[in-house]
């Protein structure tokens, strides 16, 4: 059978009332114009493919990082690469699409 580990996950409307937490880090891992184009208010832009060691070691300080893209499938693979890193992270189901139409907070 092909090992599959799931991706950790919290619903956009749960992570939209922890946010706002110091302890919590809230990352964008879409592109910088995507970012620009609109984001949940209080997302920090770390595109993908720049989650390296150093960017690693910056969230390590928070209790929890909660990971955002348009749809899901980034903040997955963010989130796995995250957690294989030792950080309790977890991937916002739905992604900015989702936050959007839940009328949640955006800028």
């Amino acid at each position: 059978m092909w090992p599959f580990t799931s991706v950790p996950t919290i619903a956009a409307a749960d992570a939209a009332t922890k946010v706002k937490d110091t302890t919590i880090g809230f990352i964008d891992v879409r592109s910088p114009a995507e970012y620009k184009g609109g984001h949940a208010t209080g997302a920090v832009n770390l595109p993908l493919g720049e989650i390296n060691p150093a960017q690693i070691e910056k969230l390590q300080r928070f209790a929890e990082v909660y990971v955002i893209c348009q749809s899901g499938g980034r903040s997955a693979t963010a989130t796995s690469t995250l957690v294989a890193a030792g950080i309790k992270a977890f991937s916002i189901t739905g992604g900015t699409s989702t936050w959007r139409t839940l009328g949640l907070p955006m800028a």
